[in-house]
């Protein structure tokens, strides 16, 4: 029925314009007869068809100027036709054109990391972005840290090249931003928090000695200490620290999963209740999963062709390392530890705790321990320290831990490594300088002190266990733990 009454006004419509038109045609015959008959019979007929004419000319000539002048149509480079983009034929000319038909160049730009308190009302965040902007900044990603009395905002901003810290900082200051902290950045700080925490979480779960690492990675640049529930005499570490933790501005205090107190402190910048709870949730996590590491193996191929076996060990080796240490000279020993070799085993639990660093073990097919070494982080450097028994040395194998100790320094962010030894430990020294990197060589109480920059490539890949990783990682120096001065070793 609706199709039916839809044709029939469809019908009569035709019909309404059909007249309309006539009446026009006949409207137009009637006027163009009227001005032929006056132009004709009239005093002035053919002055004022001249004067027609030229009026039409000159109305014509008008309008199209007029149409030229105030053209309604886009311009060539938003229609996406030749010439936009440099794609098609005038668009391959288009660098001979005018200057201001150019592309503008791109601009330097520069990262920049930045803390900033606010006042936590409404206006203030948009107020600090809207300075931001008038220096043409950009805000790439913006964290909030709330506050008792206010908000920290921490931003990553892309900012022209020329645009330097204390012109940002002033800018902010000016927009009610206080406790101002602003440094650069790189390509790293780009990957958003969430992904980056999953990553060192995973890190920390696959491996307990990452949680130094990922707690550094966590906080930037600060300074991790480890204090023992014990010391290596028996005494109490320190005070005991309550396991929800302690946040007192620059400084974190943590209840060591294996006992103990992990200590963070970063002077520079106070932390916030949320990086305080991220860290602390690490620290959860590594307690939950209890002491594990990976279990992967590498091959070590000695020159006579035999193959043995490295691998990561841990404070489940201890029995094993105390058996091998009854296997050493007390000239092996000496050169070791530095120290009367009676106190050789006390240090075995230190050692092999992933909280001072990592180890890699040296097994037979049998199963028993012939060499270990050590890469133990020490501040800003590493000490990388080699124990071989006295019948497997001179085969090679102090030259391949030492290798794949460098290369877990690399990994894990160091700037350099060192060792300390005698100067009668031909051995060590060789090891040392078989590396092919750049050596610096100190004497220091009576030992030799010799100090390798990680400035060129290891010589042996990290082992196979090492190998995963969630999130590129930036050179950093490894974290600070508490432990004996070169000079106690």
């Amino acid at each position: 029925m609706t199709d039916v009454n839809s044709a029939t006004r469809t019908r009569r419509h035709h019909w309404r314009r059909d007249l309309v038109e006539l009446a026009a045609l006949f409207t137009a015959v009637a006027v163009a007869d009227a001005i032929a008959n006056m132009i004709v019979h009239g005093p002035d007929g053919p002055y004022l068809l001249v004067a027609s004419a030229l009026t039409l000319v000159a109305t014509a000539a008008f309008h199209t100027w007029w149409a030229r002048r105030h053209s309604h149509a886009p311009p060539a480079a938003d229609t996406g036709g030749p010439g936009a983009d440099g794609s098609g034929t005038a668009g391959t000319s288009g660098a001979a054109g005018p200057a201001g038909a150019r592309e503008p160049a791109p601009r330097e730009t520069a990262l920049w990391r930045m803390r900033s308190t606010v006042r936590d009302e409404p206006g203030s965040l948009a107020a600090l972005c809207g300075a931001l902007a008038r220096h043409r900044v950009d805000i790439l990603t913006l964290q909030t840290h709330p506050l008792a009395d206010g908000t920290v905002d921490e931003f990553l901003l892309r900012a022209p090249a020329a645009l330097q810290a204390e012109e940002i900082t002033r800018a902010v200051s000016s927009a009610g931003g206080g406790g101002t902290w602003i440094e650069r950045a790189d390509a790293h700080d780009l990957v958003d928090t969430p992904t980056r925490l999953l990553g060192l979480a995973t890190r920390t779960a696959l491996d307990a000695a990452e949680l130094p690492l990922a707690i550094r990675q966590l906080l930037g640049r600060c300074t991790i200490r480890s204090r023992p529930a014990e010391t290596l005499g028996g005494r109490p570490g320190g005070e005991q620290v309550p396991e929800e933790g302690v946040l007192d501005e620059t400084v974190i205090r943590l209840r060591d999963p294996n006992g103990g107190t992990i200590t963070v402190e970063r002077p520079y910048l106070p932390f916030t209740p949320t990086e305080f709870a991220r860290a602390r949730a690490l620290v959860e996590l590594d307690a939950r999963l209890g002491p594990r590491v990976p279990r992967a193996q590498d091959v070590l191929t000695l020159p006579e062709g035999n193959e043995i076996t490295v691998r990561r060990a841990d404070q489940g080796d201890v029995a094993a390392a105390r058996a091998m240490h009854d296997r050493c000279s007390a000239r092996t020993l000496r050169m070791r530890y530095h120290g009367p070799v009676a106190d050789a085993d006390r240090y075995l639990n230190h050692l092999l705790s992933p909280r001072f660093g990592r180890t890699l073990a040296v097994e037979t097919a049998s199963g028993r321990i012939v060499a270990l070494g050590h890469l133990l982080w020490d501040g800003d450097e590493t000490e990388v320290a080699l124990l071989v028994e006295d019948q497997w040395q001179r085969r090679g194998i102090g030259a391949g831990l030492l290798g794949r100790l460098v290369a877990l320094a690399v990994e894990a962010g160091c700037e350099n490594v060192y060792a300390v030894t005698q100067s009668s430990n031909t051995g060590m020294v060789a090891a040392m300088r078989g590396l092919g990197l750049p050596l610096d060589y100190q004497i220091e109480e009576g030992t030799l002190v010799i100090t390798a920059r990680l400035n060129a490539a290891p010589v042996r890949p990290r082992l196979p266990q090492d190998a995963p990783r969630a999130l590129p990682r930036e050179r950093e120096p490894a974290p600070e733990w508490s432990r004996p001065g070169r000079a106690e070793r």
